[in-house]
């Protein structure tokens, strides 16, 4: 091979280089804390606030998220796995996941927005709308208990499944006569047709269901909830969530390991805004911040005249 050969043979692996180095800032730049598409993996027991919160940010910025609604533990498998960049939970990471991306050299962004709640439910048919928190953990012990005939969870894999199995000391799944499905949809319109079954579901499902679903949810009861060391049966409202009364609450986290500026880093600032926060104000939930409000002091009420 002579020189002007080798010559021209580097010239065009350069200008190839180059090319595909331009190509690769262009695609990056599409992306922007307010511009362009991201995919975010959710916890399906708190969907439905986080497709409001979707709806009115791609409204305001020209922005298109995907939201992929899976159980806590394949949401927490696609992040360690690098499938899921962007991830919405009802806990923050542990030690151990935590090491797993330092270990990646990842450093995920963790940003709590919200206060929600797991809220047991059961069919209107029955007037009974308190339950005792031991004796749910009893019944996952398998004692029998007279006001319940059985327990479903949403997915046996849920973040609904496995905060219940740590207050019990113990997993619940394969336990006799505790169900799992696959949605929380599914476990509404399971109690609303089955006396004597209680639900275990994220409170926001009851308090901003889908319009398909209102009719059901219409057909069960929320239950009070009386804590271990409580005599006081408590029901998930927003208030009794923001004074720490209710024994079953939870904060909601937005979990970014992008890596970069993009439409995670913007989507968190947006949850925890004053526009993001007002949205969940509205929902029921709590918000991390209460949202300002505005109160303009007039010295006199003039009337309009007609």
């Amino acid at each position: 091979m002579n020189k002007v050969t080798k010559t021209i043979i580097g010239f065009l692996l350069l200008t190839l280089l180059f090319v595909f180095s331009c190509q690769t800032k262009t695609d990056n730049d599409e992306e922007t804390i307010i511009k362009g598409k991201a995919t975010i993996y959710v916890d399906e027991s708190i969907l439905p606030i986080v497709e409001d919160e979707e709806a009115v940010f791609e409204t305001q910025y020209e922005a298109k998220l995907h939201l992929v609604p899976k159980s806590e533990n394949e949401v927490l498998n696609s992040m360690l796995h690098d499938t899921a960049k962007i991830a919405i939970l009802t806990r923050t990471l542990s030690v151990n996941e935590l090491k797993s991306f330092k270990a990646k050299k990842i450093r995920p962004r963790i940003t709590p927005f919200a206060t929600d709640a797991v809220a047991f439910i059961k069919n209107k048919t029955t007037n009974d709308t308190l339950i005792a928190l031991q004796d749910v953990v009893d019944f996952v012990h398998g004692k029998s208990v007279t006001n319940i005939k059985g327990l479903v969870f949403d997915n046996a894999n849920s973040s609904t499944a496995r905060y219940i199995s740590e207050i019990a000391g113990m997993a619940v799944s394969n336990q006799k006569n505790i169900f799992s499905f696959k949605t929380n949809e599914e476990v509404i319109k399971y109690v609303a047709e089955n006396s004597g079954m209680i639900g275990v579901i994220g409170m926001n499902w009851i308090f901003q269901p889908p319009l398909d679903l209102q009719e059901v949810v219409d057909k069960v009861n929320v239950m009070g909830v009386r804590g271990k060391n409580s005599n006081e049966y408590v029901f998930p409202t927003q208030d009794n969530l923001a004074l720490g009364k209710y024994p079953l609450a939870r904060r909601l986290y937005i979990i970014n390991c992008q890596g970069y500026t993009g439409l995670g880093m913007g989507f968190a600032s947006f949850l925890t805004g004053e526009r993001g926060q007002r949205i969940i104000l509205k929902s029921g939930l709590v918000p991390e911040r209460v949202p300002t409000r505005k109160i303009i002091i007039r010295n006199k009420i003039t009337k309009d005249k007609n």
